[in-house]
């Protein structure tokens, strides 16, 4: 459901029921640097022990029903990080395919990658199209990884799809609204996130999802993401649960 349609059902889905499972969450993943540190380890070790909490973050989420989840991996702003730690995160990520392929498949888990995923070479690009395509038919979580992404950019290249076809005759600017716009978005056919969660303690969406997480739900957590265990989801849950949800409509 768009931010648009939103609104108009807001009455009839505004709830505090206490059992609200959301379909769609999003989790920007932070503390990886923070958790080496305060252990005398070198950050590589930090992102590895992360890998490790979104693998355990895909199997809660799937265990409890979320029917989407999108993790934060890769921002288009970390491309500014010492080289030496991007390689060691694009390394990782090569890794992570390589080894984690048959099992998404074996658990119904159908992989997807959102933002700029050519800026990690021809090689790296070639491993995510086997992996999407090898999950495709996947139906019990899909799961979308954040690389190379940033919200803003994604926004504007949308924006350019949106001039280039109207130059090109194939879209009235007036016939433009926010369904339209958001099926130029990287996120097409998947449904708004209900909820966003960020780890650390830090308050922020650094770039995340920000077209669509107009109507999310957010929690913050004081935990530093590789600690993060299956009880954090859980709580996390529990506290949108009790989220009251009006989209903006007031509910007698």
């Amino acid at each position: 459901m768009s931010a648009a349609a939103k609104p108009a059902a807001a009455a009839s889905q505004a709830s505090g029921s206490g059992d609200a499972v959301p379909v769609h969450v999003g989790i920007i993943m932070d503390g990886n640097g923070r958790w080496a540190a305060a252990r005398g380890l070198p950050r590589a070790l930090g992102h590895k022990a992360g890998a490790e909490a979104a693998r355990r973050a895909i199997e809660a989420a799937a265990e409890a029903g979320i029917g989407w989840l999108t993790l934060f991996a890769f921002s288009s702003e970390n491309w500014r990080r010492p080289a030496d730690e991007v390689r060691d995160l694009t390394g990782l990520m090569r890794l992570y395919l390589r080894s984690e392929v048959k099992t998404l498949v074996k658990e119904g888990i159908r992989l997807r990658i959102i933002g700029e995923r050519e800026r990690f070479g021809p090689d790296l690009v070639r491993a995510i199209d086997a992996a999407e395509a090898m999950t495709a038919e996947g139906r019990r979580l899909n799961l979308n990884v954040a690389l190379s992404y940033g919200g803003r950019a994604e926004i504007v290249a949308a924006a350019r799809a949106a001039m280039q076809r109207a130059l090109e005759g194939g879209l009235d600017p007036a016939a433009l609204d926010e369904a339209a716009f958001g099926r130029m978005l990287s996120t097409q056919g998947m449904p708004d996130p209900d909820l966003i969660i960020r780890t650390s303690g830090e308050q922020r969406l650094s770039n995340f999802l920000l077209w669509q997480s107009a109507y999310s739900e957010f929690v913050f957590q004081d935990v530093l993401w590789p600690d993060y265990e299956a009880r954090h989801l859980a709580e996390a849950i529990g506290e949108f649960a009790r989220r009251e949800r009006r989209y903006g409509v007031r509910v007698a």
